[in-house]
């Protein structure tokens, strides 16, 4: 609740006397019991301030502060207590980083500045983490389009991991999926480095030249260095830097972290890298699930587990053939789209975004798209768009 403080005191009385001194200033919510605290937080939580009793019944107000902290870490925790102890208030510091410590009679002049204090420093905690969010998000959203402009095809591959990395993450039920999710989309970022035509000989199976394969090789790394310095990417950045290990410690870059000591996010962009490849050798879903379960020493089996469990019973597309202006966010391309003069805009497999169509109606009009082209749509998603109703269909399982 924007701005609501909940005030806990197994007094009655003390409650009624600081809630009609305070009404007009602030919105006070008030509890007698620990227990009715955190039943009010689940029900109409988190508060911007909680002013806990120290002596209450069953849970003492520094017991109930410290979970409070646990459960809404946002929440800018207040102590009053009866008794100036200076022991309380070191454990109260220690133990449930505790933002005032309070002690009765308390004056209208000191609690209400407290509560002042108390709500400028939730509002300090919220804008400064909405700010890194979305300043987080607008960075990621423009590594992606750099990623997409300046190499189409390792934008696509990265578009189809994110989805197979959240189907397994979904199904594990990782805590962790924010920083799985993102090291998954932004897995080819390191791909910068190399040119186009090389990362085509790699996706057609072709042989590599030894100067293409070090590159190819570098581009974990390169991944990592260019996204460990942006705050809270670390982790992200690790899981991309060890996206190459193989469950056994074998790996391109001489690393012989194995087993569970490679991070998760990086097993399950392992699995999720391999089966895309399989398939784009010409491998089925089936052959290439296959593939992964013979090579038991070089992938985590759980995530293995996961993957198949995720998408071998996989939803059902119609196939349709369409034109640009007949793009709808949530198709997924179905092959390449060029421009007249076959130069690559956009890869089999990723989905279609309101960037990516703005981006090739541009081409459209400047130098021109080889038209009309396929995508697949999720049967449950069907329209009755018009717009479709002279284009070719075909069911596909």
């Amino acid at each position: 609740m924007a701005d609501a403080i909940l005030w806990i005191d197994d007094d009655p009385c003390v409650l009624d006397g600081y809630t009609r001194r305070c009404h007009n200033q602030f919105n006070i919510e008030c509890a007698v019991s620990a227990e009715q605290g955190f039943q009010m937080i689940a029900e109409r939580g988190p508060f911007a301030v909680v002013v806990s009793d120290l002596k209450m019944p069953g849970m003492n107000g520094i017991q109930f502060l410290s979970k409070v902290r646990e459960q809404a870490p946002d929440t800018v925790r207040i102590l009053l207590t009866g008794h100036a102890d200076l022991q309380a208030a070191i454990e109260a510091i220690n133990h449930g980083q505790i933002f005032r410590f309070l002690t009765k009679p308390c004056t209208g002049y000191a609690w209400a500045t407290a509560l002042h204090a108390g709500l400028r420093q939730h509002h300090l905690i919220t804008a400064e983490q909405e700010l890194l969010e979305q300043t987080l998000s607008g960075s990621i959203k423009v590594l992606c389009e750099m990623l997409s402009l300046a190499n189409p095809t390792a934008f696509g591959r990265s578009s189809r991991i994110a989805r197979y990395a959240e189907g397994i993450v979904t199904h594990l039920q990782l805590s962790e999926s924010w920083e799985i999710i993102t090291a998954a989309m932004l897995s080819q970022i390191g791909c910068v480095i190399l040119p186009e035509k090389v990362l085509e000989k790699v996706y057609q199976g072709k042989s590599l030249t030894s100067e293409e394969a070090h590159l190819l090789n570098q581009h974990p790394l390169v991944g990592y260095d260019l996204l460990v310095e942006i705050p809270r990417m670390a982790r992200v950045a690790e899981i991309i830097k060890y996206q190459d290990q193989y469950y056994d410690g074998v790996s391109r870059s001489g690393d012989h972290r194995q087993g569970t000591d490679i991070p998760i996010g990086a097993r399950i962009l392992r699995v999720a890298l391999d089966f895309d490849w399989f398939q784009s050798t010409g491998k089925t879903k089936t052959e290439a699930f296959n593939l992964l379960q013979q090579r038991k020493d070089w992938y985590d089996p759980d995530v293995v587990t996961a993957l198949k469990a995720a998408f071998y019973h996989d939803i059902k597309y119609e196939m349709r053939t369409v034109v640009i202006t007949d793009l709808r966010p949530g198709m997924v391309l179905s092959e390449d789209v060029r421009s007249d003069t076959n130069a690559l805009l956009a890869l089999h497999g990723q989905v279609v975004t309101k960037s990516m169509m703005m981006r090739l109606q541009s081409f459209t009009r400047w130098i021109g798209i080889r038209q009309p082209f396929t995508v697949l749509i999720e049967m449950d998603q069907e329209d009755s768009d018009s717009s479709f109703g002279g284009v070719r269909v075909r069911n596909i399982a």
